[in-house]
């Protein structure tokens, strides 16, 4: 037959094939040299997306830096002491050595800007130049400290107990090496003082170096982990070194073609290694399917065969299925997500190909002898699994109203648990709790403004009108509003300045910390100041046309619902102000910085993954369709992948958990590998009816296929569940297993994709087992109707 072709070819040359395979895969791993990763949140949408844009015009209208880095220091016993102040000197220093620190733009003491007044005239100088010699000295630098808002909760603590360093990196630096020559250099020093060092960078790129090293070690542990359950399966080393053989192979095809295409690596694509050593385990039916023919044959070549011509139908729907459910990511905006889709589903192809011609070529090297040995144990009548499968099988067969009843009763309590799911991306988070960088975030937003930074950017149609006394009005007013948020830790802005400068000049008057009355006045502060501060003080607040302002909003966590939170009181400060100023009518607020666009992906997230999950729904059932060639069996076999995915999800509303990127990326292609079981057991159960009324005609007078009764069907039903069942389970169980590693990586995404994959091929193998033979037993008489559907 000519869909056979392959099969019979790799079964009469199965050398050619195997060498074949073996010069494909040189052929791609001559790629790997040229590995680049990209962990840069920035790639996770277009260069033209709008935020893209819009951020990069923000750094550029206002000399901003794209990453941060903030080492915080600790001592309980206070921070303004001699000793202290040495070291935080002298960490400067080293640190303003290091390559990739925009060192001219470092603020700590000894190098953020204080304004101040002597005899009249205003001072603006380093803060800190030397440590104070004496207390006379120290109460003078306290008060300095305590007295400038722009000090308090961005360089000093308020209790005086903390102080941070901020480090902006050069384009390119990478945050983790940094990070770590920060902690060589902090790790020299002895004392009472503790060093944390958190912020965007040094989480995104840590990640990132620990993302290559765990794809390093899973993959071959996840390999590792088949080959022994494989092998304590069936007993037979050489075909279990096959099952990952074939897994290996698809993975060097896939990451060396993406490769060669020019793509880096991305967090998603650095999991793929992991899913298609899972999804290389689909090759346990023909496996399974094997040794069932062998026993019945007796001759290797003729089982090889029938093995093929038994399983090549229900193989190919899966794969499809499968691929089609990663395929789906091709569709979404988030581009590594586009990514793994893609390359996940030329994987998940190319397994399937070795199917039909590595597999049945290296089926043909195994000793007669040893497959005889291994197929004693595949006896459905004796075998303990497939006897536990058609007791879980009979359960649904004799009580199907039950069954349904208790399903749908499941059904609706997932259903309420979807509506507790937060959709929610923090990067910080994707680090245990114990980890070093999620422990020091947690310190410094504790103590200080926060390590995540946005930024509100007031905008007006004409030149100078930020110096305007209303403008810095109705931007004071809308900082003091946001600090009312309990996800707000302090904003900053030009006001900040001009407020510190009125006040300094009129010797430290509280009645002036105040917006001067005309814009002239302002404008003076403003043009004094620059004279004398770093470029990048005014630079960072406000634009030299004056038409834009910058108001920097530090928050206390990178939660994406944060920077919500702050949008959400922009519209109602405007909507409040509305009455009392016509100002806003002027004057317009846009959010923009890394909170910002953490922000807008993770919305991107939702979206994708409500599209996408709705594309993956309808195609299945199509694949479904076509498959059975029958709407109604497509339903059937739909109803118990949809139940499953839908109970895990509820399951994650009632945990709590973030609805994160990870997870909503499951939500598609978990589909397309749920699937794989209804299509074996529902195609393979067809087949058994068919054969089993082909037997009755023959031996009657009959020479029509009549429609099947219940006993026949209880027992099809039974039979499916023992044989090609006892693949499915052993499917779901090497599948699991794979997975299972990823539950010990130490992170968080890791542990979920390990955990939510687990989760679901093992209660989907059970509610396959379980409820296709309640709904057939049900529905028989829907599904029966007339003239055998099972014939093809």
């Amino acid at each position: 037959m000519k869909k056979s072709f392959l099969v019979n070819f790799s079964v009469n040359h199965p050398k050619l094939v195997v060498l074949l395979t073996i010069l494909i895969t040189l052929a791609f791993a001559t790629q790997f040299p040229k590995i680049r990763t990209d962990t840069n949140p920035k790639s996770m949408l277009p260069e033209t997306s709008d935020v893209r844009v819009w951020n990069d015009e923000v750094e550029k209208t206002f000399g901003l830096y794209e990453d941060m880095i903030v080492v915080g220091i600790v001592n309980e016993k206070g921070i303004l002491n001699k000793g202290t102040l040495s070291k935080i000197i002298h960490i400067t220093d080293e640190i303003l050595k290091i390559k990739g620190v925009a060192a001219r733009d470092v603020n700590s003491f000894p190098t953020i800007t204080n304004v101040s007044a002597e005899a009249g005239t205003l001072k603006v100088a380093p803060l800190m130049t030397e440590v104070p010699e004496d207390d006379a000295e120290m109460r003078k630098l306290r008060k300095m400290l305590f007295e400038n808002p722009l000090f308090i909760d961005r360089i000093i603590s308020k209790d005086g107990k903390n102080t941070a360093i901020y480090v902006p990196l050069e384009k390119g630096a990478n945050g983790k090496e940094v990070a770590d020559k920060i902690r060589e250099i902090a790790g020299k020093e002895k004392g009472d003082e503790k060093y944390y060092i958190a912020g965007d960078p040094v989480a995104r790129d840590t990640f990132g170096a620990e993302m290559f090293k765990l794809m390093a070690v899973f993959a071959p542990i996840a390999g590792m982990v088949m080959l022994l359950i494989r092998y304590l399966m069936f007993r037979d080393l050489f075909l279990s070194v096959t099952l990952m053989m074939d897994a290996m192979v698809s993975i060097v095809w896939s990451m060396g073609l993406l490769i060669a295409l020019g793509f880096p690596v991305h967090i998603m694509s650095s999991m793929a290694p992991v899913f298609l050593m899972a999804i290389a385990t689909d090759s346990i039916h023909i496996f399974n399917e094997f040794y069932f023919r062998y026993r019945e044959t007796k001759d290797k070549k003729t089982a090889i065969i029938e093995t093929m011509n038994a399983v090549s139908r229900p193989v190919r729907y899966t794969a499809l299925a499968t691929a089609v459910g990663f395929g789906v990511l091709l569709f979404m905006n988030i581009i590594p997500v586009k990514v793994f889709g893609g390359l996940v589903a030329f994987g998940t192809v190319m397994l399937r190909v070795l199917s039909f011609s590595f597999i049945p070529a290296m089926f043909t090297f195994v000793k007669e002898e040893h497959i005889e040995k291994a197929s004693k144990s595949e006896d459905i009548e004796f075998s303990r699994t497939s006897q536990f499968l058609k007791s879980l099988a009979g359960f649904g067969a004799h009580k199907p109203k039950s069954t349904v009843f208790v399903g749908l009763v499941l059904f609706s309590i997932a259903v309420f648990g979807l509506t507790k799911i937060v959709v929610n991306n923090n990067l910080v988070e994707w680090f245990k709790k114990d980890s070093e960088v999620r422990i020091a975030d947690n310190v410094i937003n504790q103590a200080l403004g926060g390590t995540s930074l946005g930024y509100i950017v007031a905008q007006s149609k004409e030149d100078d009108y930020i110096k305007t006394p209303e403008a810095m009005r109705y931007i004071e007013g809308l900082q003091r509003h946001l600090e009312k948020l309990s996800v707000v830790g302090k904003t900053s802005s030009v006001v900040d300045y001009v407020k510190r400068i009125n006040k300094v000049l009129h010797d430290d008057d509280p009645e002036y910390d105040t917006v001067p009355e005309t814009k002239e006045t302002i404008g003076q502060y403003l043009f004094l100041f620059s004279m004398s501060a770093k470029p990048s003080d005014l630079d960072n607040v406000v634009d030299y046309p004056f038409r834009k302002a910058n108001i920097w909003v530090q928050l206390k966590t990178w939660d994406a619902q944060a920077m919500r939170d702050v949008i959400k009181a922009v519209e109602e400060y405007k909507a409040g102000a509305i009455h009392e100023l016509p100002l806003q009518m002027e004057m317009e607020f846009k959010p923009a910085g890394i909170a910002y666009f953490n922000l807008v992906w993770n919305d991107e997230v939702l979206y994708d993954m409500l599209r996408g999950f709705i594309i993956a729904l309808i195609t299945v059932f199509i694949i479904l369709a076509v498959n059975f060639r029958s709407i109604k069996w497509a339903l059937v076999g739909y109803a118990p992948l949809l139940f499953t995915i839908l109970l895990i999800y509820g399951v994650v509303g009632y945990m709590g958990k973030d609805f994160d990127m990870p997870i909503s990326v499951l939500s598609c292609l978990s589909l397309g590998m749920a699937v794989d079981f209804a299509i074996h057991f529902i195609g393979r159960f067809r087949q058994k009816i068919v054969e089993s009324l082909e037997l009755r005609v023959k031996s009657s007078e009959d020479k029509e296929l009549q429609t099947p009764n219940s006993e026949l069907i209880t027992q099809s039903l039974l039979w499916t569940a023992a044989r090609p069942g006892k693949g499915i389970m052993r499917n779901a169980v090497l599948f699991a297993a794979s997975f299972s590693v990823m539950m010990f990586a130490p992170l968080t995404p890791y542990i979920t994709v390990g955990a939510f994959i687990v989760s679901m091929m093992l209660l989907s193998a059970i509610m396959t087992i379980i409820y296709i033979p309640a709904l057939i037993t049900l529905f028989q008489g829907w599904l029966f109707c007339d003239k055998c559907e099972g014939r093809k």
